[in-house]
């Protein structure tokens, strides 16, 4: 098969990916890697020595494309499908990518940090740090109830980019610091995406490994 996705079911950043490939409906091989397996890791670190997944091989074309966001504009490059990510309109697009970049930094980022948190030995906490995420969280929130306004999806009537980033992020982001009480329209997006077919089958195959969360 042309494409490799080298990933993990319950990692956000994986999910965000496997949300693009099944809007395109792109034929791939999801190469399951656990990092925790030495041997593995060092498969995965000899293929992309950052470490960090997701990582997208085309074998036809000759790329190692690593970087949820690089991957869904290289598939809407290459592998383009039903779901247009990016808007043709110049002003739209930009902000579609700046959509993205936001969930990635301000909703996903501030939301791994409280979890990574959790994964600390004993007494190696960082709770100035937590804090401070918890922070940037709340303000992301308020932005984002804000922005939505009436819309269906990020950015407007169509599915993008933008709802990929959003919707781990989002779904992790509720579990550490929930919104569902204090942002109704960010929550009432947050139903909509869930009902996604892309991101329900997502969190499907990620559900196994639910008992891994410490959130």
């Amino acid at each position: 098969m042309t494409l490799t996705l080298y990933m993990h079911p319950l990692a956000s950043f994986c999910q965000k990916a496997l949300m693009a490939l099944y809007e395109t409906e792109t034929r791939f091989e999801p190469r399951l890697v656990d990092l925790g397996d030495p041997a593995e890791r060092a498969e995965f670190n000899a293929l992309w020595p950052i470490g960090k997944m997701p990582v997208l091989r085309d074998q036809a074309r000759g790329q190692i494309v690593p970087e949820s966001t690089v991957i869904i504009e290289y598939l809407a490059r290459f592998y383009p499908g039903r779901t247009r990510f990016i808007p043709e309109d110049p002003d739209l697009a930009w902000q579609t990518r700046l959509a993205d970049r936001f969930y990635d930094l301000y909703v996903h980022e501030p939301m791994q940090k409280i979890v990574t948190d959790k994964l600390r030995p004993e007494g190696r906490g960082d709770p100035h740090g937590v804090e401070a995420a918890r922070a940037t969280l709340r303000t992301s929130y308020d932005m984002l109830e804000k922005a939505l306004g009436n819309r269906f999806w990020a950015m407007g009537d169509a599915f993008t980019m933008a709802d990929c980033a959003a919707a781990p992020a989002l779904f992790y982001a509720n579990e550490v610091q929930p919104f569902n009480e204090s942002h109704p329209g960010l929550f009432g997006y947050f139903g909509r995406l869930l009902d996604r077919p892309s991101f329900a089958r997502v969190v499907a195959e990620a559900r196994p490994y639910f008992g891994l969360f410490p959130g």
